[in-house]
C-alpha cells in the first residue's frame, strides 16, 4: 500500500529510529520520513510508505508549528536541555514583557546559525559528528522564515512558546539567539511539533499503538 504515515514520536529515538522501527512493524520494504524531527523532540513525523518514498520532496511540504519551552539564563552546547553547559549568566532572569518585546525580532526572514549538534553536512560530514569528535568547525549563517513567534504562558521551568516557521528553522537555534537577545543566554525543553507541511498532530498514531495492533496501521494511512 502506497501513503503517509503520520507518527505521533515520542522523546528519544532519532527520526531514523522511527523509520527503522515502523518497516519492522507493518513489514513494508520502502519507508521513509518527510523530514526530520530532533531526537529530542516529540510531535508529528509523517513517513511515506511504500509508492510515496518517490514523492517525498512534493509531499513534505514547508510550514511547520512548534510548542517549546524557552530556558533562559545558560547555554548548552546542543542548545537544549540535553547539552552540557558552556555558559551561565548571573542577572536575573528576564520577565514576560521581556520576551515580549524581542520576540518580534525574530519573526520574517532572519539569519539563523544551526545548532552544532545538527544535521547540516560541513566539508562533506552532518555537524553532530564533528561536534561528538570535538573537532572545530564554523557553520555558516542561513536564511530562514519565522511566520509567527508568541509567548503562551509562563512556567517554572521557563517560558512555552509557539513557532510557526518555513522547513530548516531550529527551534533550538531561536532559543539560543532569543536568549542573547536578552543578554542572559538561552536553551530549549520540551519542543513539541504539531504541524509539518499539511499533517496534523490530530492525524497521527503512535509507535506503542501500532505495536499492540500491527495490522491497524493500514487505518491510518493517508492517500497521496
Amino acid at each position: 500500500m502506497d501513503g503517509v504515515l503520520v507518527i505521533d514520536k515520542p522523546s528519544g529515538p532519532t527520526s531514523h529510529d522511527v523509520v527503522a522501527a515502523v518497516k519492522r512493524m507493518i513489514g513494508a520494504r520502502r519507508v521513509g520520513h518527510l523530514g526530520t524531527l530532533d531526537p529530542r523532540a516529540s510531535g508529528v513525523l509523517p513517513l511515506a510508505v511504500g509508492g510515496a518514498t518517490k514523492r517525498a520532496a512534493e509531499l513534505a511540504g514547508d510550514e511547520k508549528t512548534y510548542e517549546f519551552t524557552l530556558c533562559l539564563g545558560a547555554e548548552t552546547d546542543t542548545d537544549d536541555d540535553g547539552g552540557r553547559q558552556i555558559a551561565s549568566c548571573e542577572r536575573p532572569v528576564p520577565e514576560a514583557e521581556d520576551i515580549r518585546r524581542v520576540l518580534p525580532r525574530f519573526v520574517g526572514e532572519i539569519m539563523q546559525v544551526p545548532p552544532r549538534y545538527s544535521a547540516v553536512k560541513v566539508g562533506g560530514r552532518r555537524a553532530y559528528q564533528l561536534a561528538r569528535a570535538g573537532r572545530e568547525f564554523q557553520l555558516d549563517p542561513r536564511t530562514v522564515r519565522v511566520d509567527s513567534l508568541e509567548l503562551l504562558v509562563e512556567q517554572p521551568e521557563g517560558f512555552r512558546l509557539r513557532v510557526s516557521c518555513g522547513a530548516g528553522t531550529y527551534v533550538r537555534a531561536l532559543c539560543r539567539d532569543i536568549g542573547r537577545e536578552l543578554g542572559c543566554g538561552g536553551f530549549a525543553k520540551n519542543i513539541r511539533r504539531f504541524k509539518s507541511g499539511s499533517y496534523i498532530i490530530d492525524m497521527a498514531t503512535t509507535l506503542e499503538a501500532l505495536s499492540r495492533a500491527p495490522r491497524a496501521w493500514q487505518e491510518h494511512l493517508l492517500a497521496i
